[in-house]
């Protein structure tokens, strides 16, 4: 037994379930979450990201108008930042031995964004807001839901988070230049 301050630790029972379930790979009698439910919401996610991200990707290609080359290249780079959390997600369900779900059949049903392509620039800004809004809050109960019990996921939502927050800050700033 180890012992520094009040932290104490029994070393030798640590060791040896290490060396039990090796088939389990990162997760550890210790995990604090049921795995499937984490991985269910996980696959929520990775739903809302690819959702996200080809949303960015229709309006990157569909913007028009005089100043929608400066728009354009906002979404564009906002589809490659979602497209990276997706990965990242992805990553994650796989650490904890599940399996990320990319089949594109019911895609919007998993998701909690929504696949709305607006019919002018404006529309499309606003829409991404609304979005990255929904996504804000999801991330937000994602990060109550894994808390201390999962600190790993709970550490990449909060990075996902920002951006998140990043992203709906630019769509606001969009907005608010281009509806007057």
């Amino acid at each position: 037994m180890r012992q520094e301050g009040s932290f104490v630790t029994d070393i030798k029972e640590i060791r040896r379930r290490a060396r039990e379930h090796l088939e389990k790979g990162a997760v550890t009698k210790n995990y604090g979450l049921d795995l499937t439910t984490a991985v269910n919401v996980l696959n929520e996610a990775v739903a809302t990201e690819l959702v996200c991200m080809l949303r960015y990707k229709y309006h990157a290609t569909m913007a028009v108008g005089i100043a929608s080359e400066s728009v354009k290249s906002e979404f564009s780079q906002h589809a490659t930042d979602e497209l990276q959390h997706m990965e990242w997600l992805a990553e994650r369900i796989n650490q904890l031995g599940g399996k990320p779900n990319l089949d594109p059949a019911g895609l919007l049903s998993r998701s909690s964004a929504e696949y709305i392509e607006g019919d002018t620039l404006i529309d499309m800004i606003r829409e991404n807001l609304i979005a990255e809004r929904i996504a804000i809050e999801s991330y937000r109960e994602m990060i109550r839901f894994f808390s201390d019990k999962d600190p790993t996921t709970r550490i990449l939502l909060e990075r996902i988070l920002e951006k998140e927050e990043e992203h709906a800050n630019d769509m606001h700033d969009l907005l608010r230049a281009h509806s007057k």
